[in-house]
């Protein structure tokens, strides 16, 4: 996602010289009207009052199985070649040759540590974010909450040195902005997805991403697919029709919410290719992603303000009959983890190659798929389950067909 990670390509750079451009997009999840509410964390100290809506909490543990997902996008698009400066993911070989046995050694458990981080992360994120939806059914207000956390953790992070305070032009915010705009609609449809249907089903709606890539790069950029890449579109296409209307918590505002977050997140892809502007010094994925936060927060505080009101007070809450502090501490939680798993997907981007980081994206919704069934005890029939496999292969089946490149024309 939800990809999405975020789907929009993560640094821009002028070179002197065309340059190749490799973008990568992100997106998000969901919960039934069936699940089972569970009981609260005693940690939370919270008072057992029968007028209150409680949400239910999450049992923590030191370990993950990271044998399944969340949030997919595609892979990025095919490099083209500039003059003018692009937002764009940057990516690095996963080996050097040269490198000695014990440094190599080094960076494997180091990239397995992060992909171990970054699936955890998605996880939380993905069940806090649903359990405060479930009772407090504002999502502009709950994606404002997320941008917010975010923008005060990277200005801590500038004010203490702990990364480098860019220094951006007014040139470079204009190109960033366009992406800013998509990043927050794509959110926004997420968290509306996930709280009208379970969280797994959002996910598997969000399967259908590549064909969104496929689609608008198509139109927009004349990028087009091969027969392997189309191939690959068909089983996500019938897989994600078999989930949904085998669906127990289906209904059309979560369906068609999650298909707009496909659009928007895929949509950044474009964005970053026909937006461009002059500008003297590049900006790393993590900076840039630093900024979008920033700027996506005082993009859709306003809207949330004029749409949804101010009703994230304590007052609102008591008045509303939830527990305040269940509330404010799983959205806390819910913010920093989406704000950590995107921090983390970038840093392993900058360590492997696109086609890789996909593949990873792949299985780390079937990881939120399956502890989000898990936890939440969500019902899945026998043709529901066989119809989120058939997607999610096909979309690990587009990434290995993002490799297989066209042979050239001879004249």
């Amino acid at each position: 996602m939800q990809g999405t990670a975020i789907s929009f390509s993560p640094s821009i750079s002028l070179p002197n010289k065309p340059n190749s451009i490799s973008t990568h997009r992100h997106g998000f999840l969901q919960s039934p009207r069936t699940e089972l509410p569970l009981h609260f964390n005693p940690l939370l100290k919270t008072p057992s009052v029968s007028s209150r809506k409680l949400i239910t909490p999450i049992k923590c543990t030191s370990s993950v199985n990271p044998i399944s997902s969340g949030w997919i996008s595609g892979p990025p698009p095919e490099p083209e070649s500039d003059d003018n400066v692009k937002v764009r993911a940057t990516s690095v070989p996963e080996s050097a040759p040269g490198q000695p046995e014990g440094k190599a050694l080094v960076d494997t458990l180091v990239l397995g540590l992060l992909f171990g981080l970054w699936y955890l992360f998605n996880i939380y994120f993905n069940i806090y974010n649903k359990q405060v939806l479930k009772v407090y059914p504002y999502p502009v207000t709950v994606t404002v909450v997320q941008f917010a956390v975010g923008t005060v953790f990277v200005i801590f992070m500038w004010l203490f040195n702990l990364y480098k305070r860019p220094k951006i032009t007014s040139g470079q915010l204009a190109a960033i902005l366009p992406l800013a705009v998509v990043h927050v609609l794509g959110n926004l449809f997420t968290n509306m997805s996930l709280g009208k249907v379970a969280v797994s089903f959002t996910h598997t709606i969000k399967a259908m991403e590549p064909f969104f890539s496929v689609a608008l790069s198509a139109m927009f950029l004349g990028e087009m697919p091969t027969i392997w890449v189309v191939s690959s579109l068909l089983p996500i296409m019938g897989g994600v029709a078999l989930a949904s209307m085998t669906e127990a918590s289906f209904n059309w505002a979560g369906f068609w919410s999650a298909m707009a977050s496909n659009l928007t997140n895929q949509s950044r892809n474009v964005l970053s290719k026909k937006f461009m502007v002059k500008k003297e010094e590049s900006l790393d994925n993590i900076t840039l992603f630093s900024i979008i936060t920033i700027m996506s927060f005082f993009l859709l505080a306003p809207f949330a303000i004029f749409a949804e009101g101010i009703k994230f007070t304590p007052a609102f809450l008591q008045s509303a009959e939830l527990n305040v502090r269940q509330v404010y501490t799983r959205s806390l939680i819910a913010a920093l983890c989406f704000h950590a798993y995107q921090q983390v997907s970038y840093m392993i981007l900058q360590r492997v190659s696109p086609v890789t980081h996909s593949v990873g994206n792949c299985v780390k919704r079937v990881v939120v798929i399956v502890s989000s069934v898990l936890f939440f005890r969500t019902p899945v029939s026998p043709i529901n389950s066989l119809g989120t496999g058939i997607a999610l292969a096909g979309v690990f089946l587009y990434s290995r067909a993002k490799r297989i490149k066209p042979k050239p024309k001879t004249a």
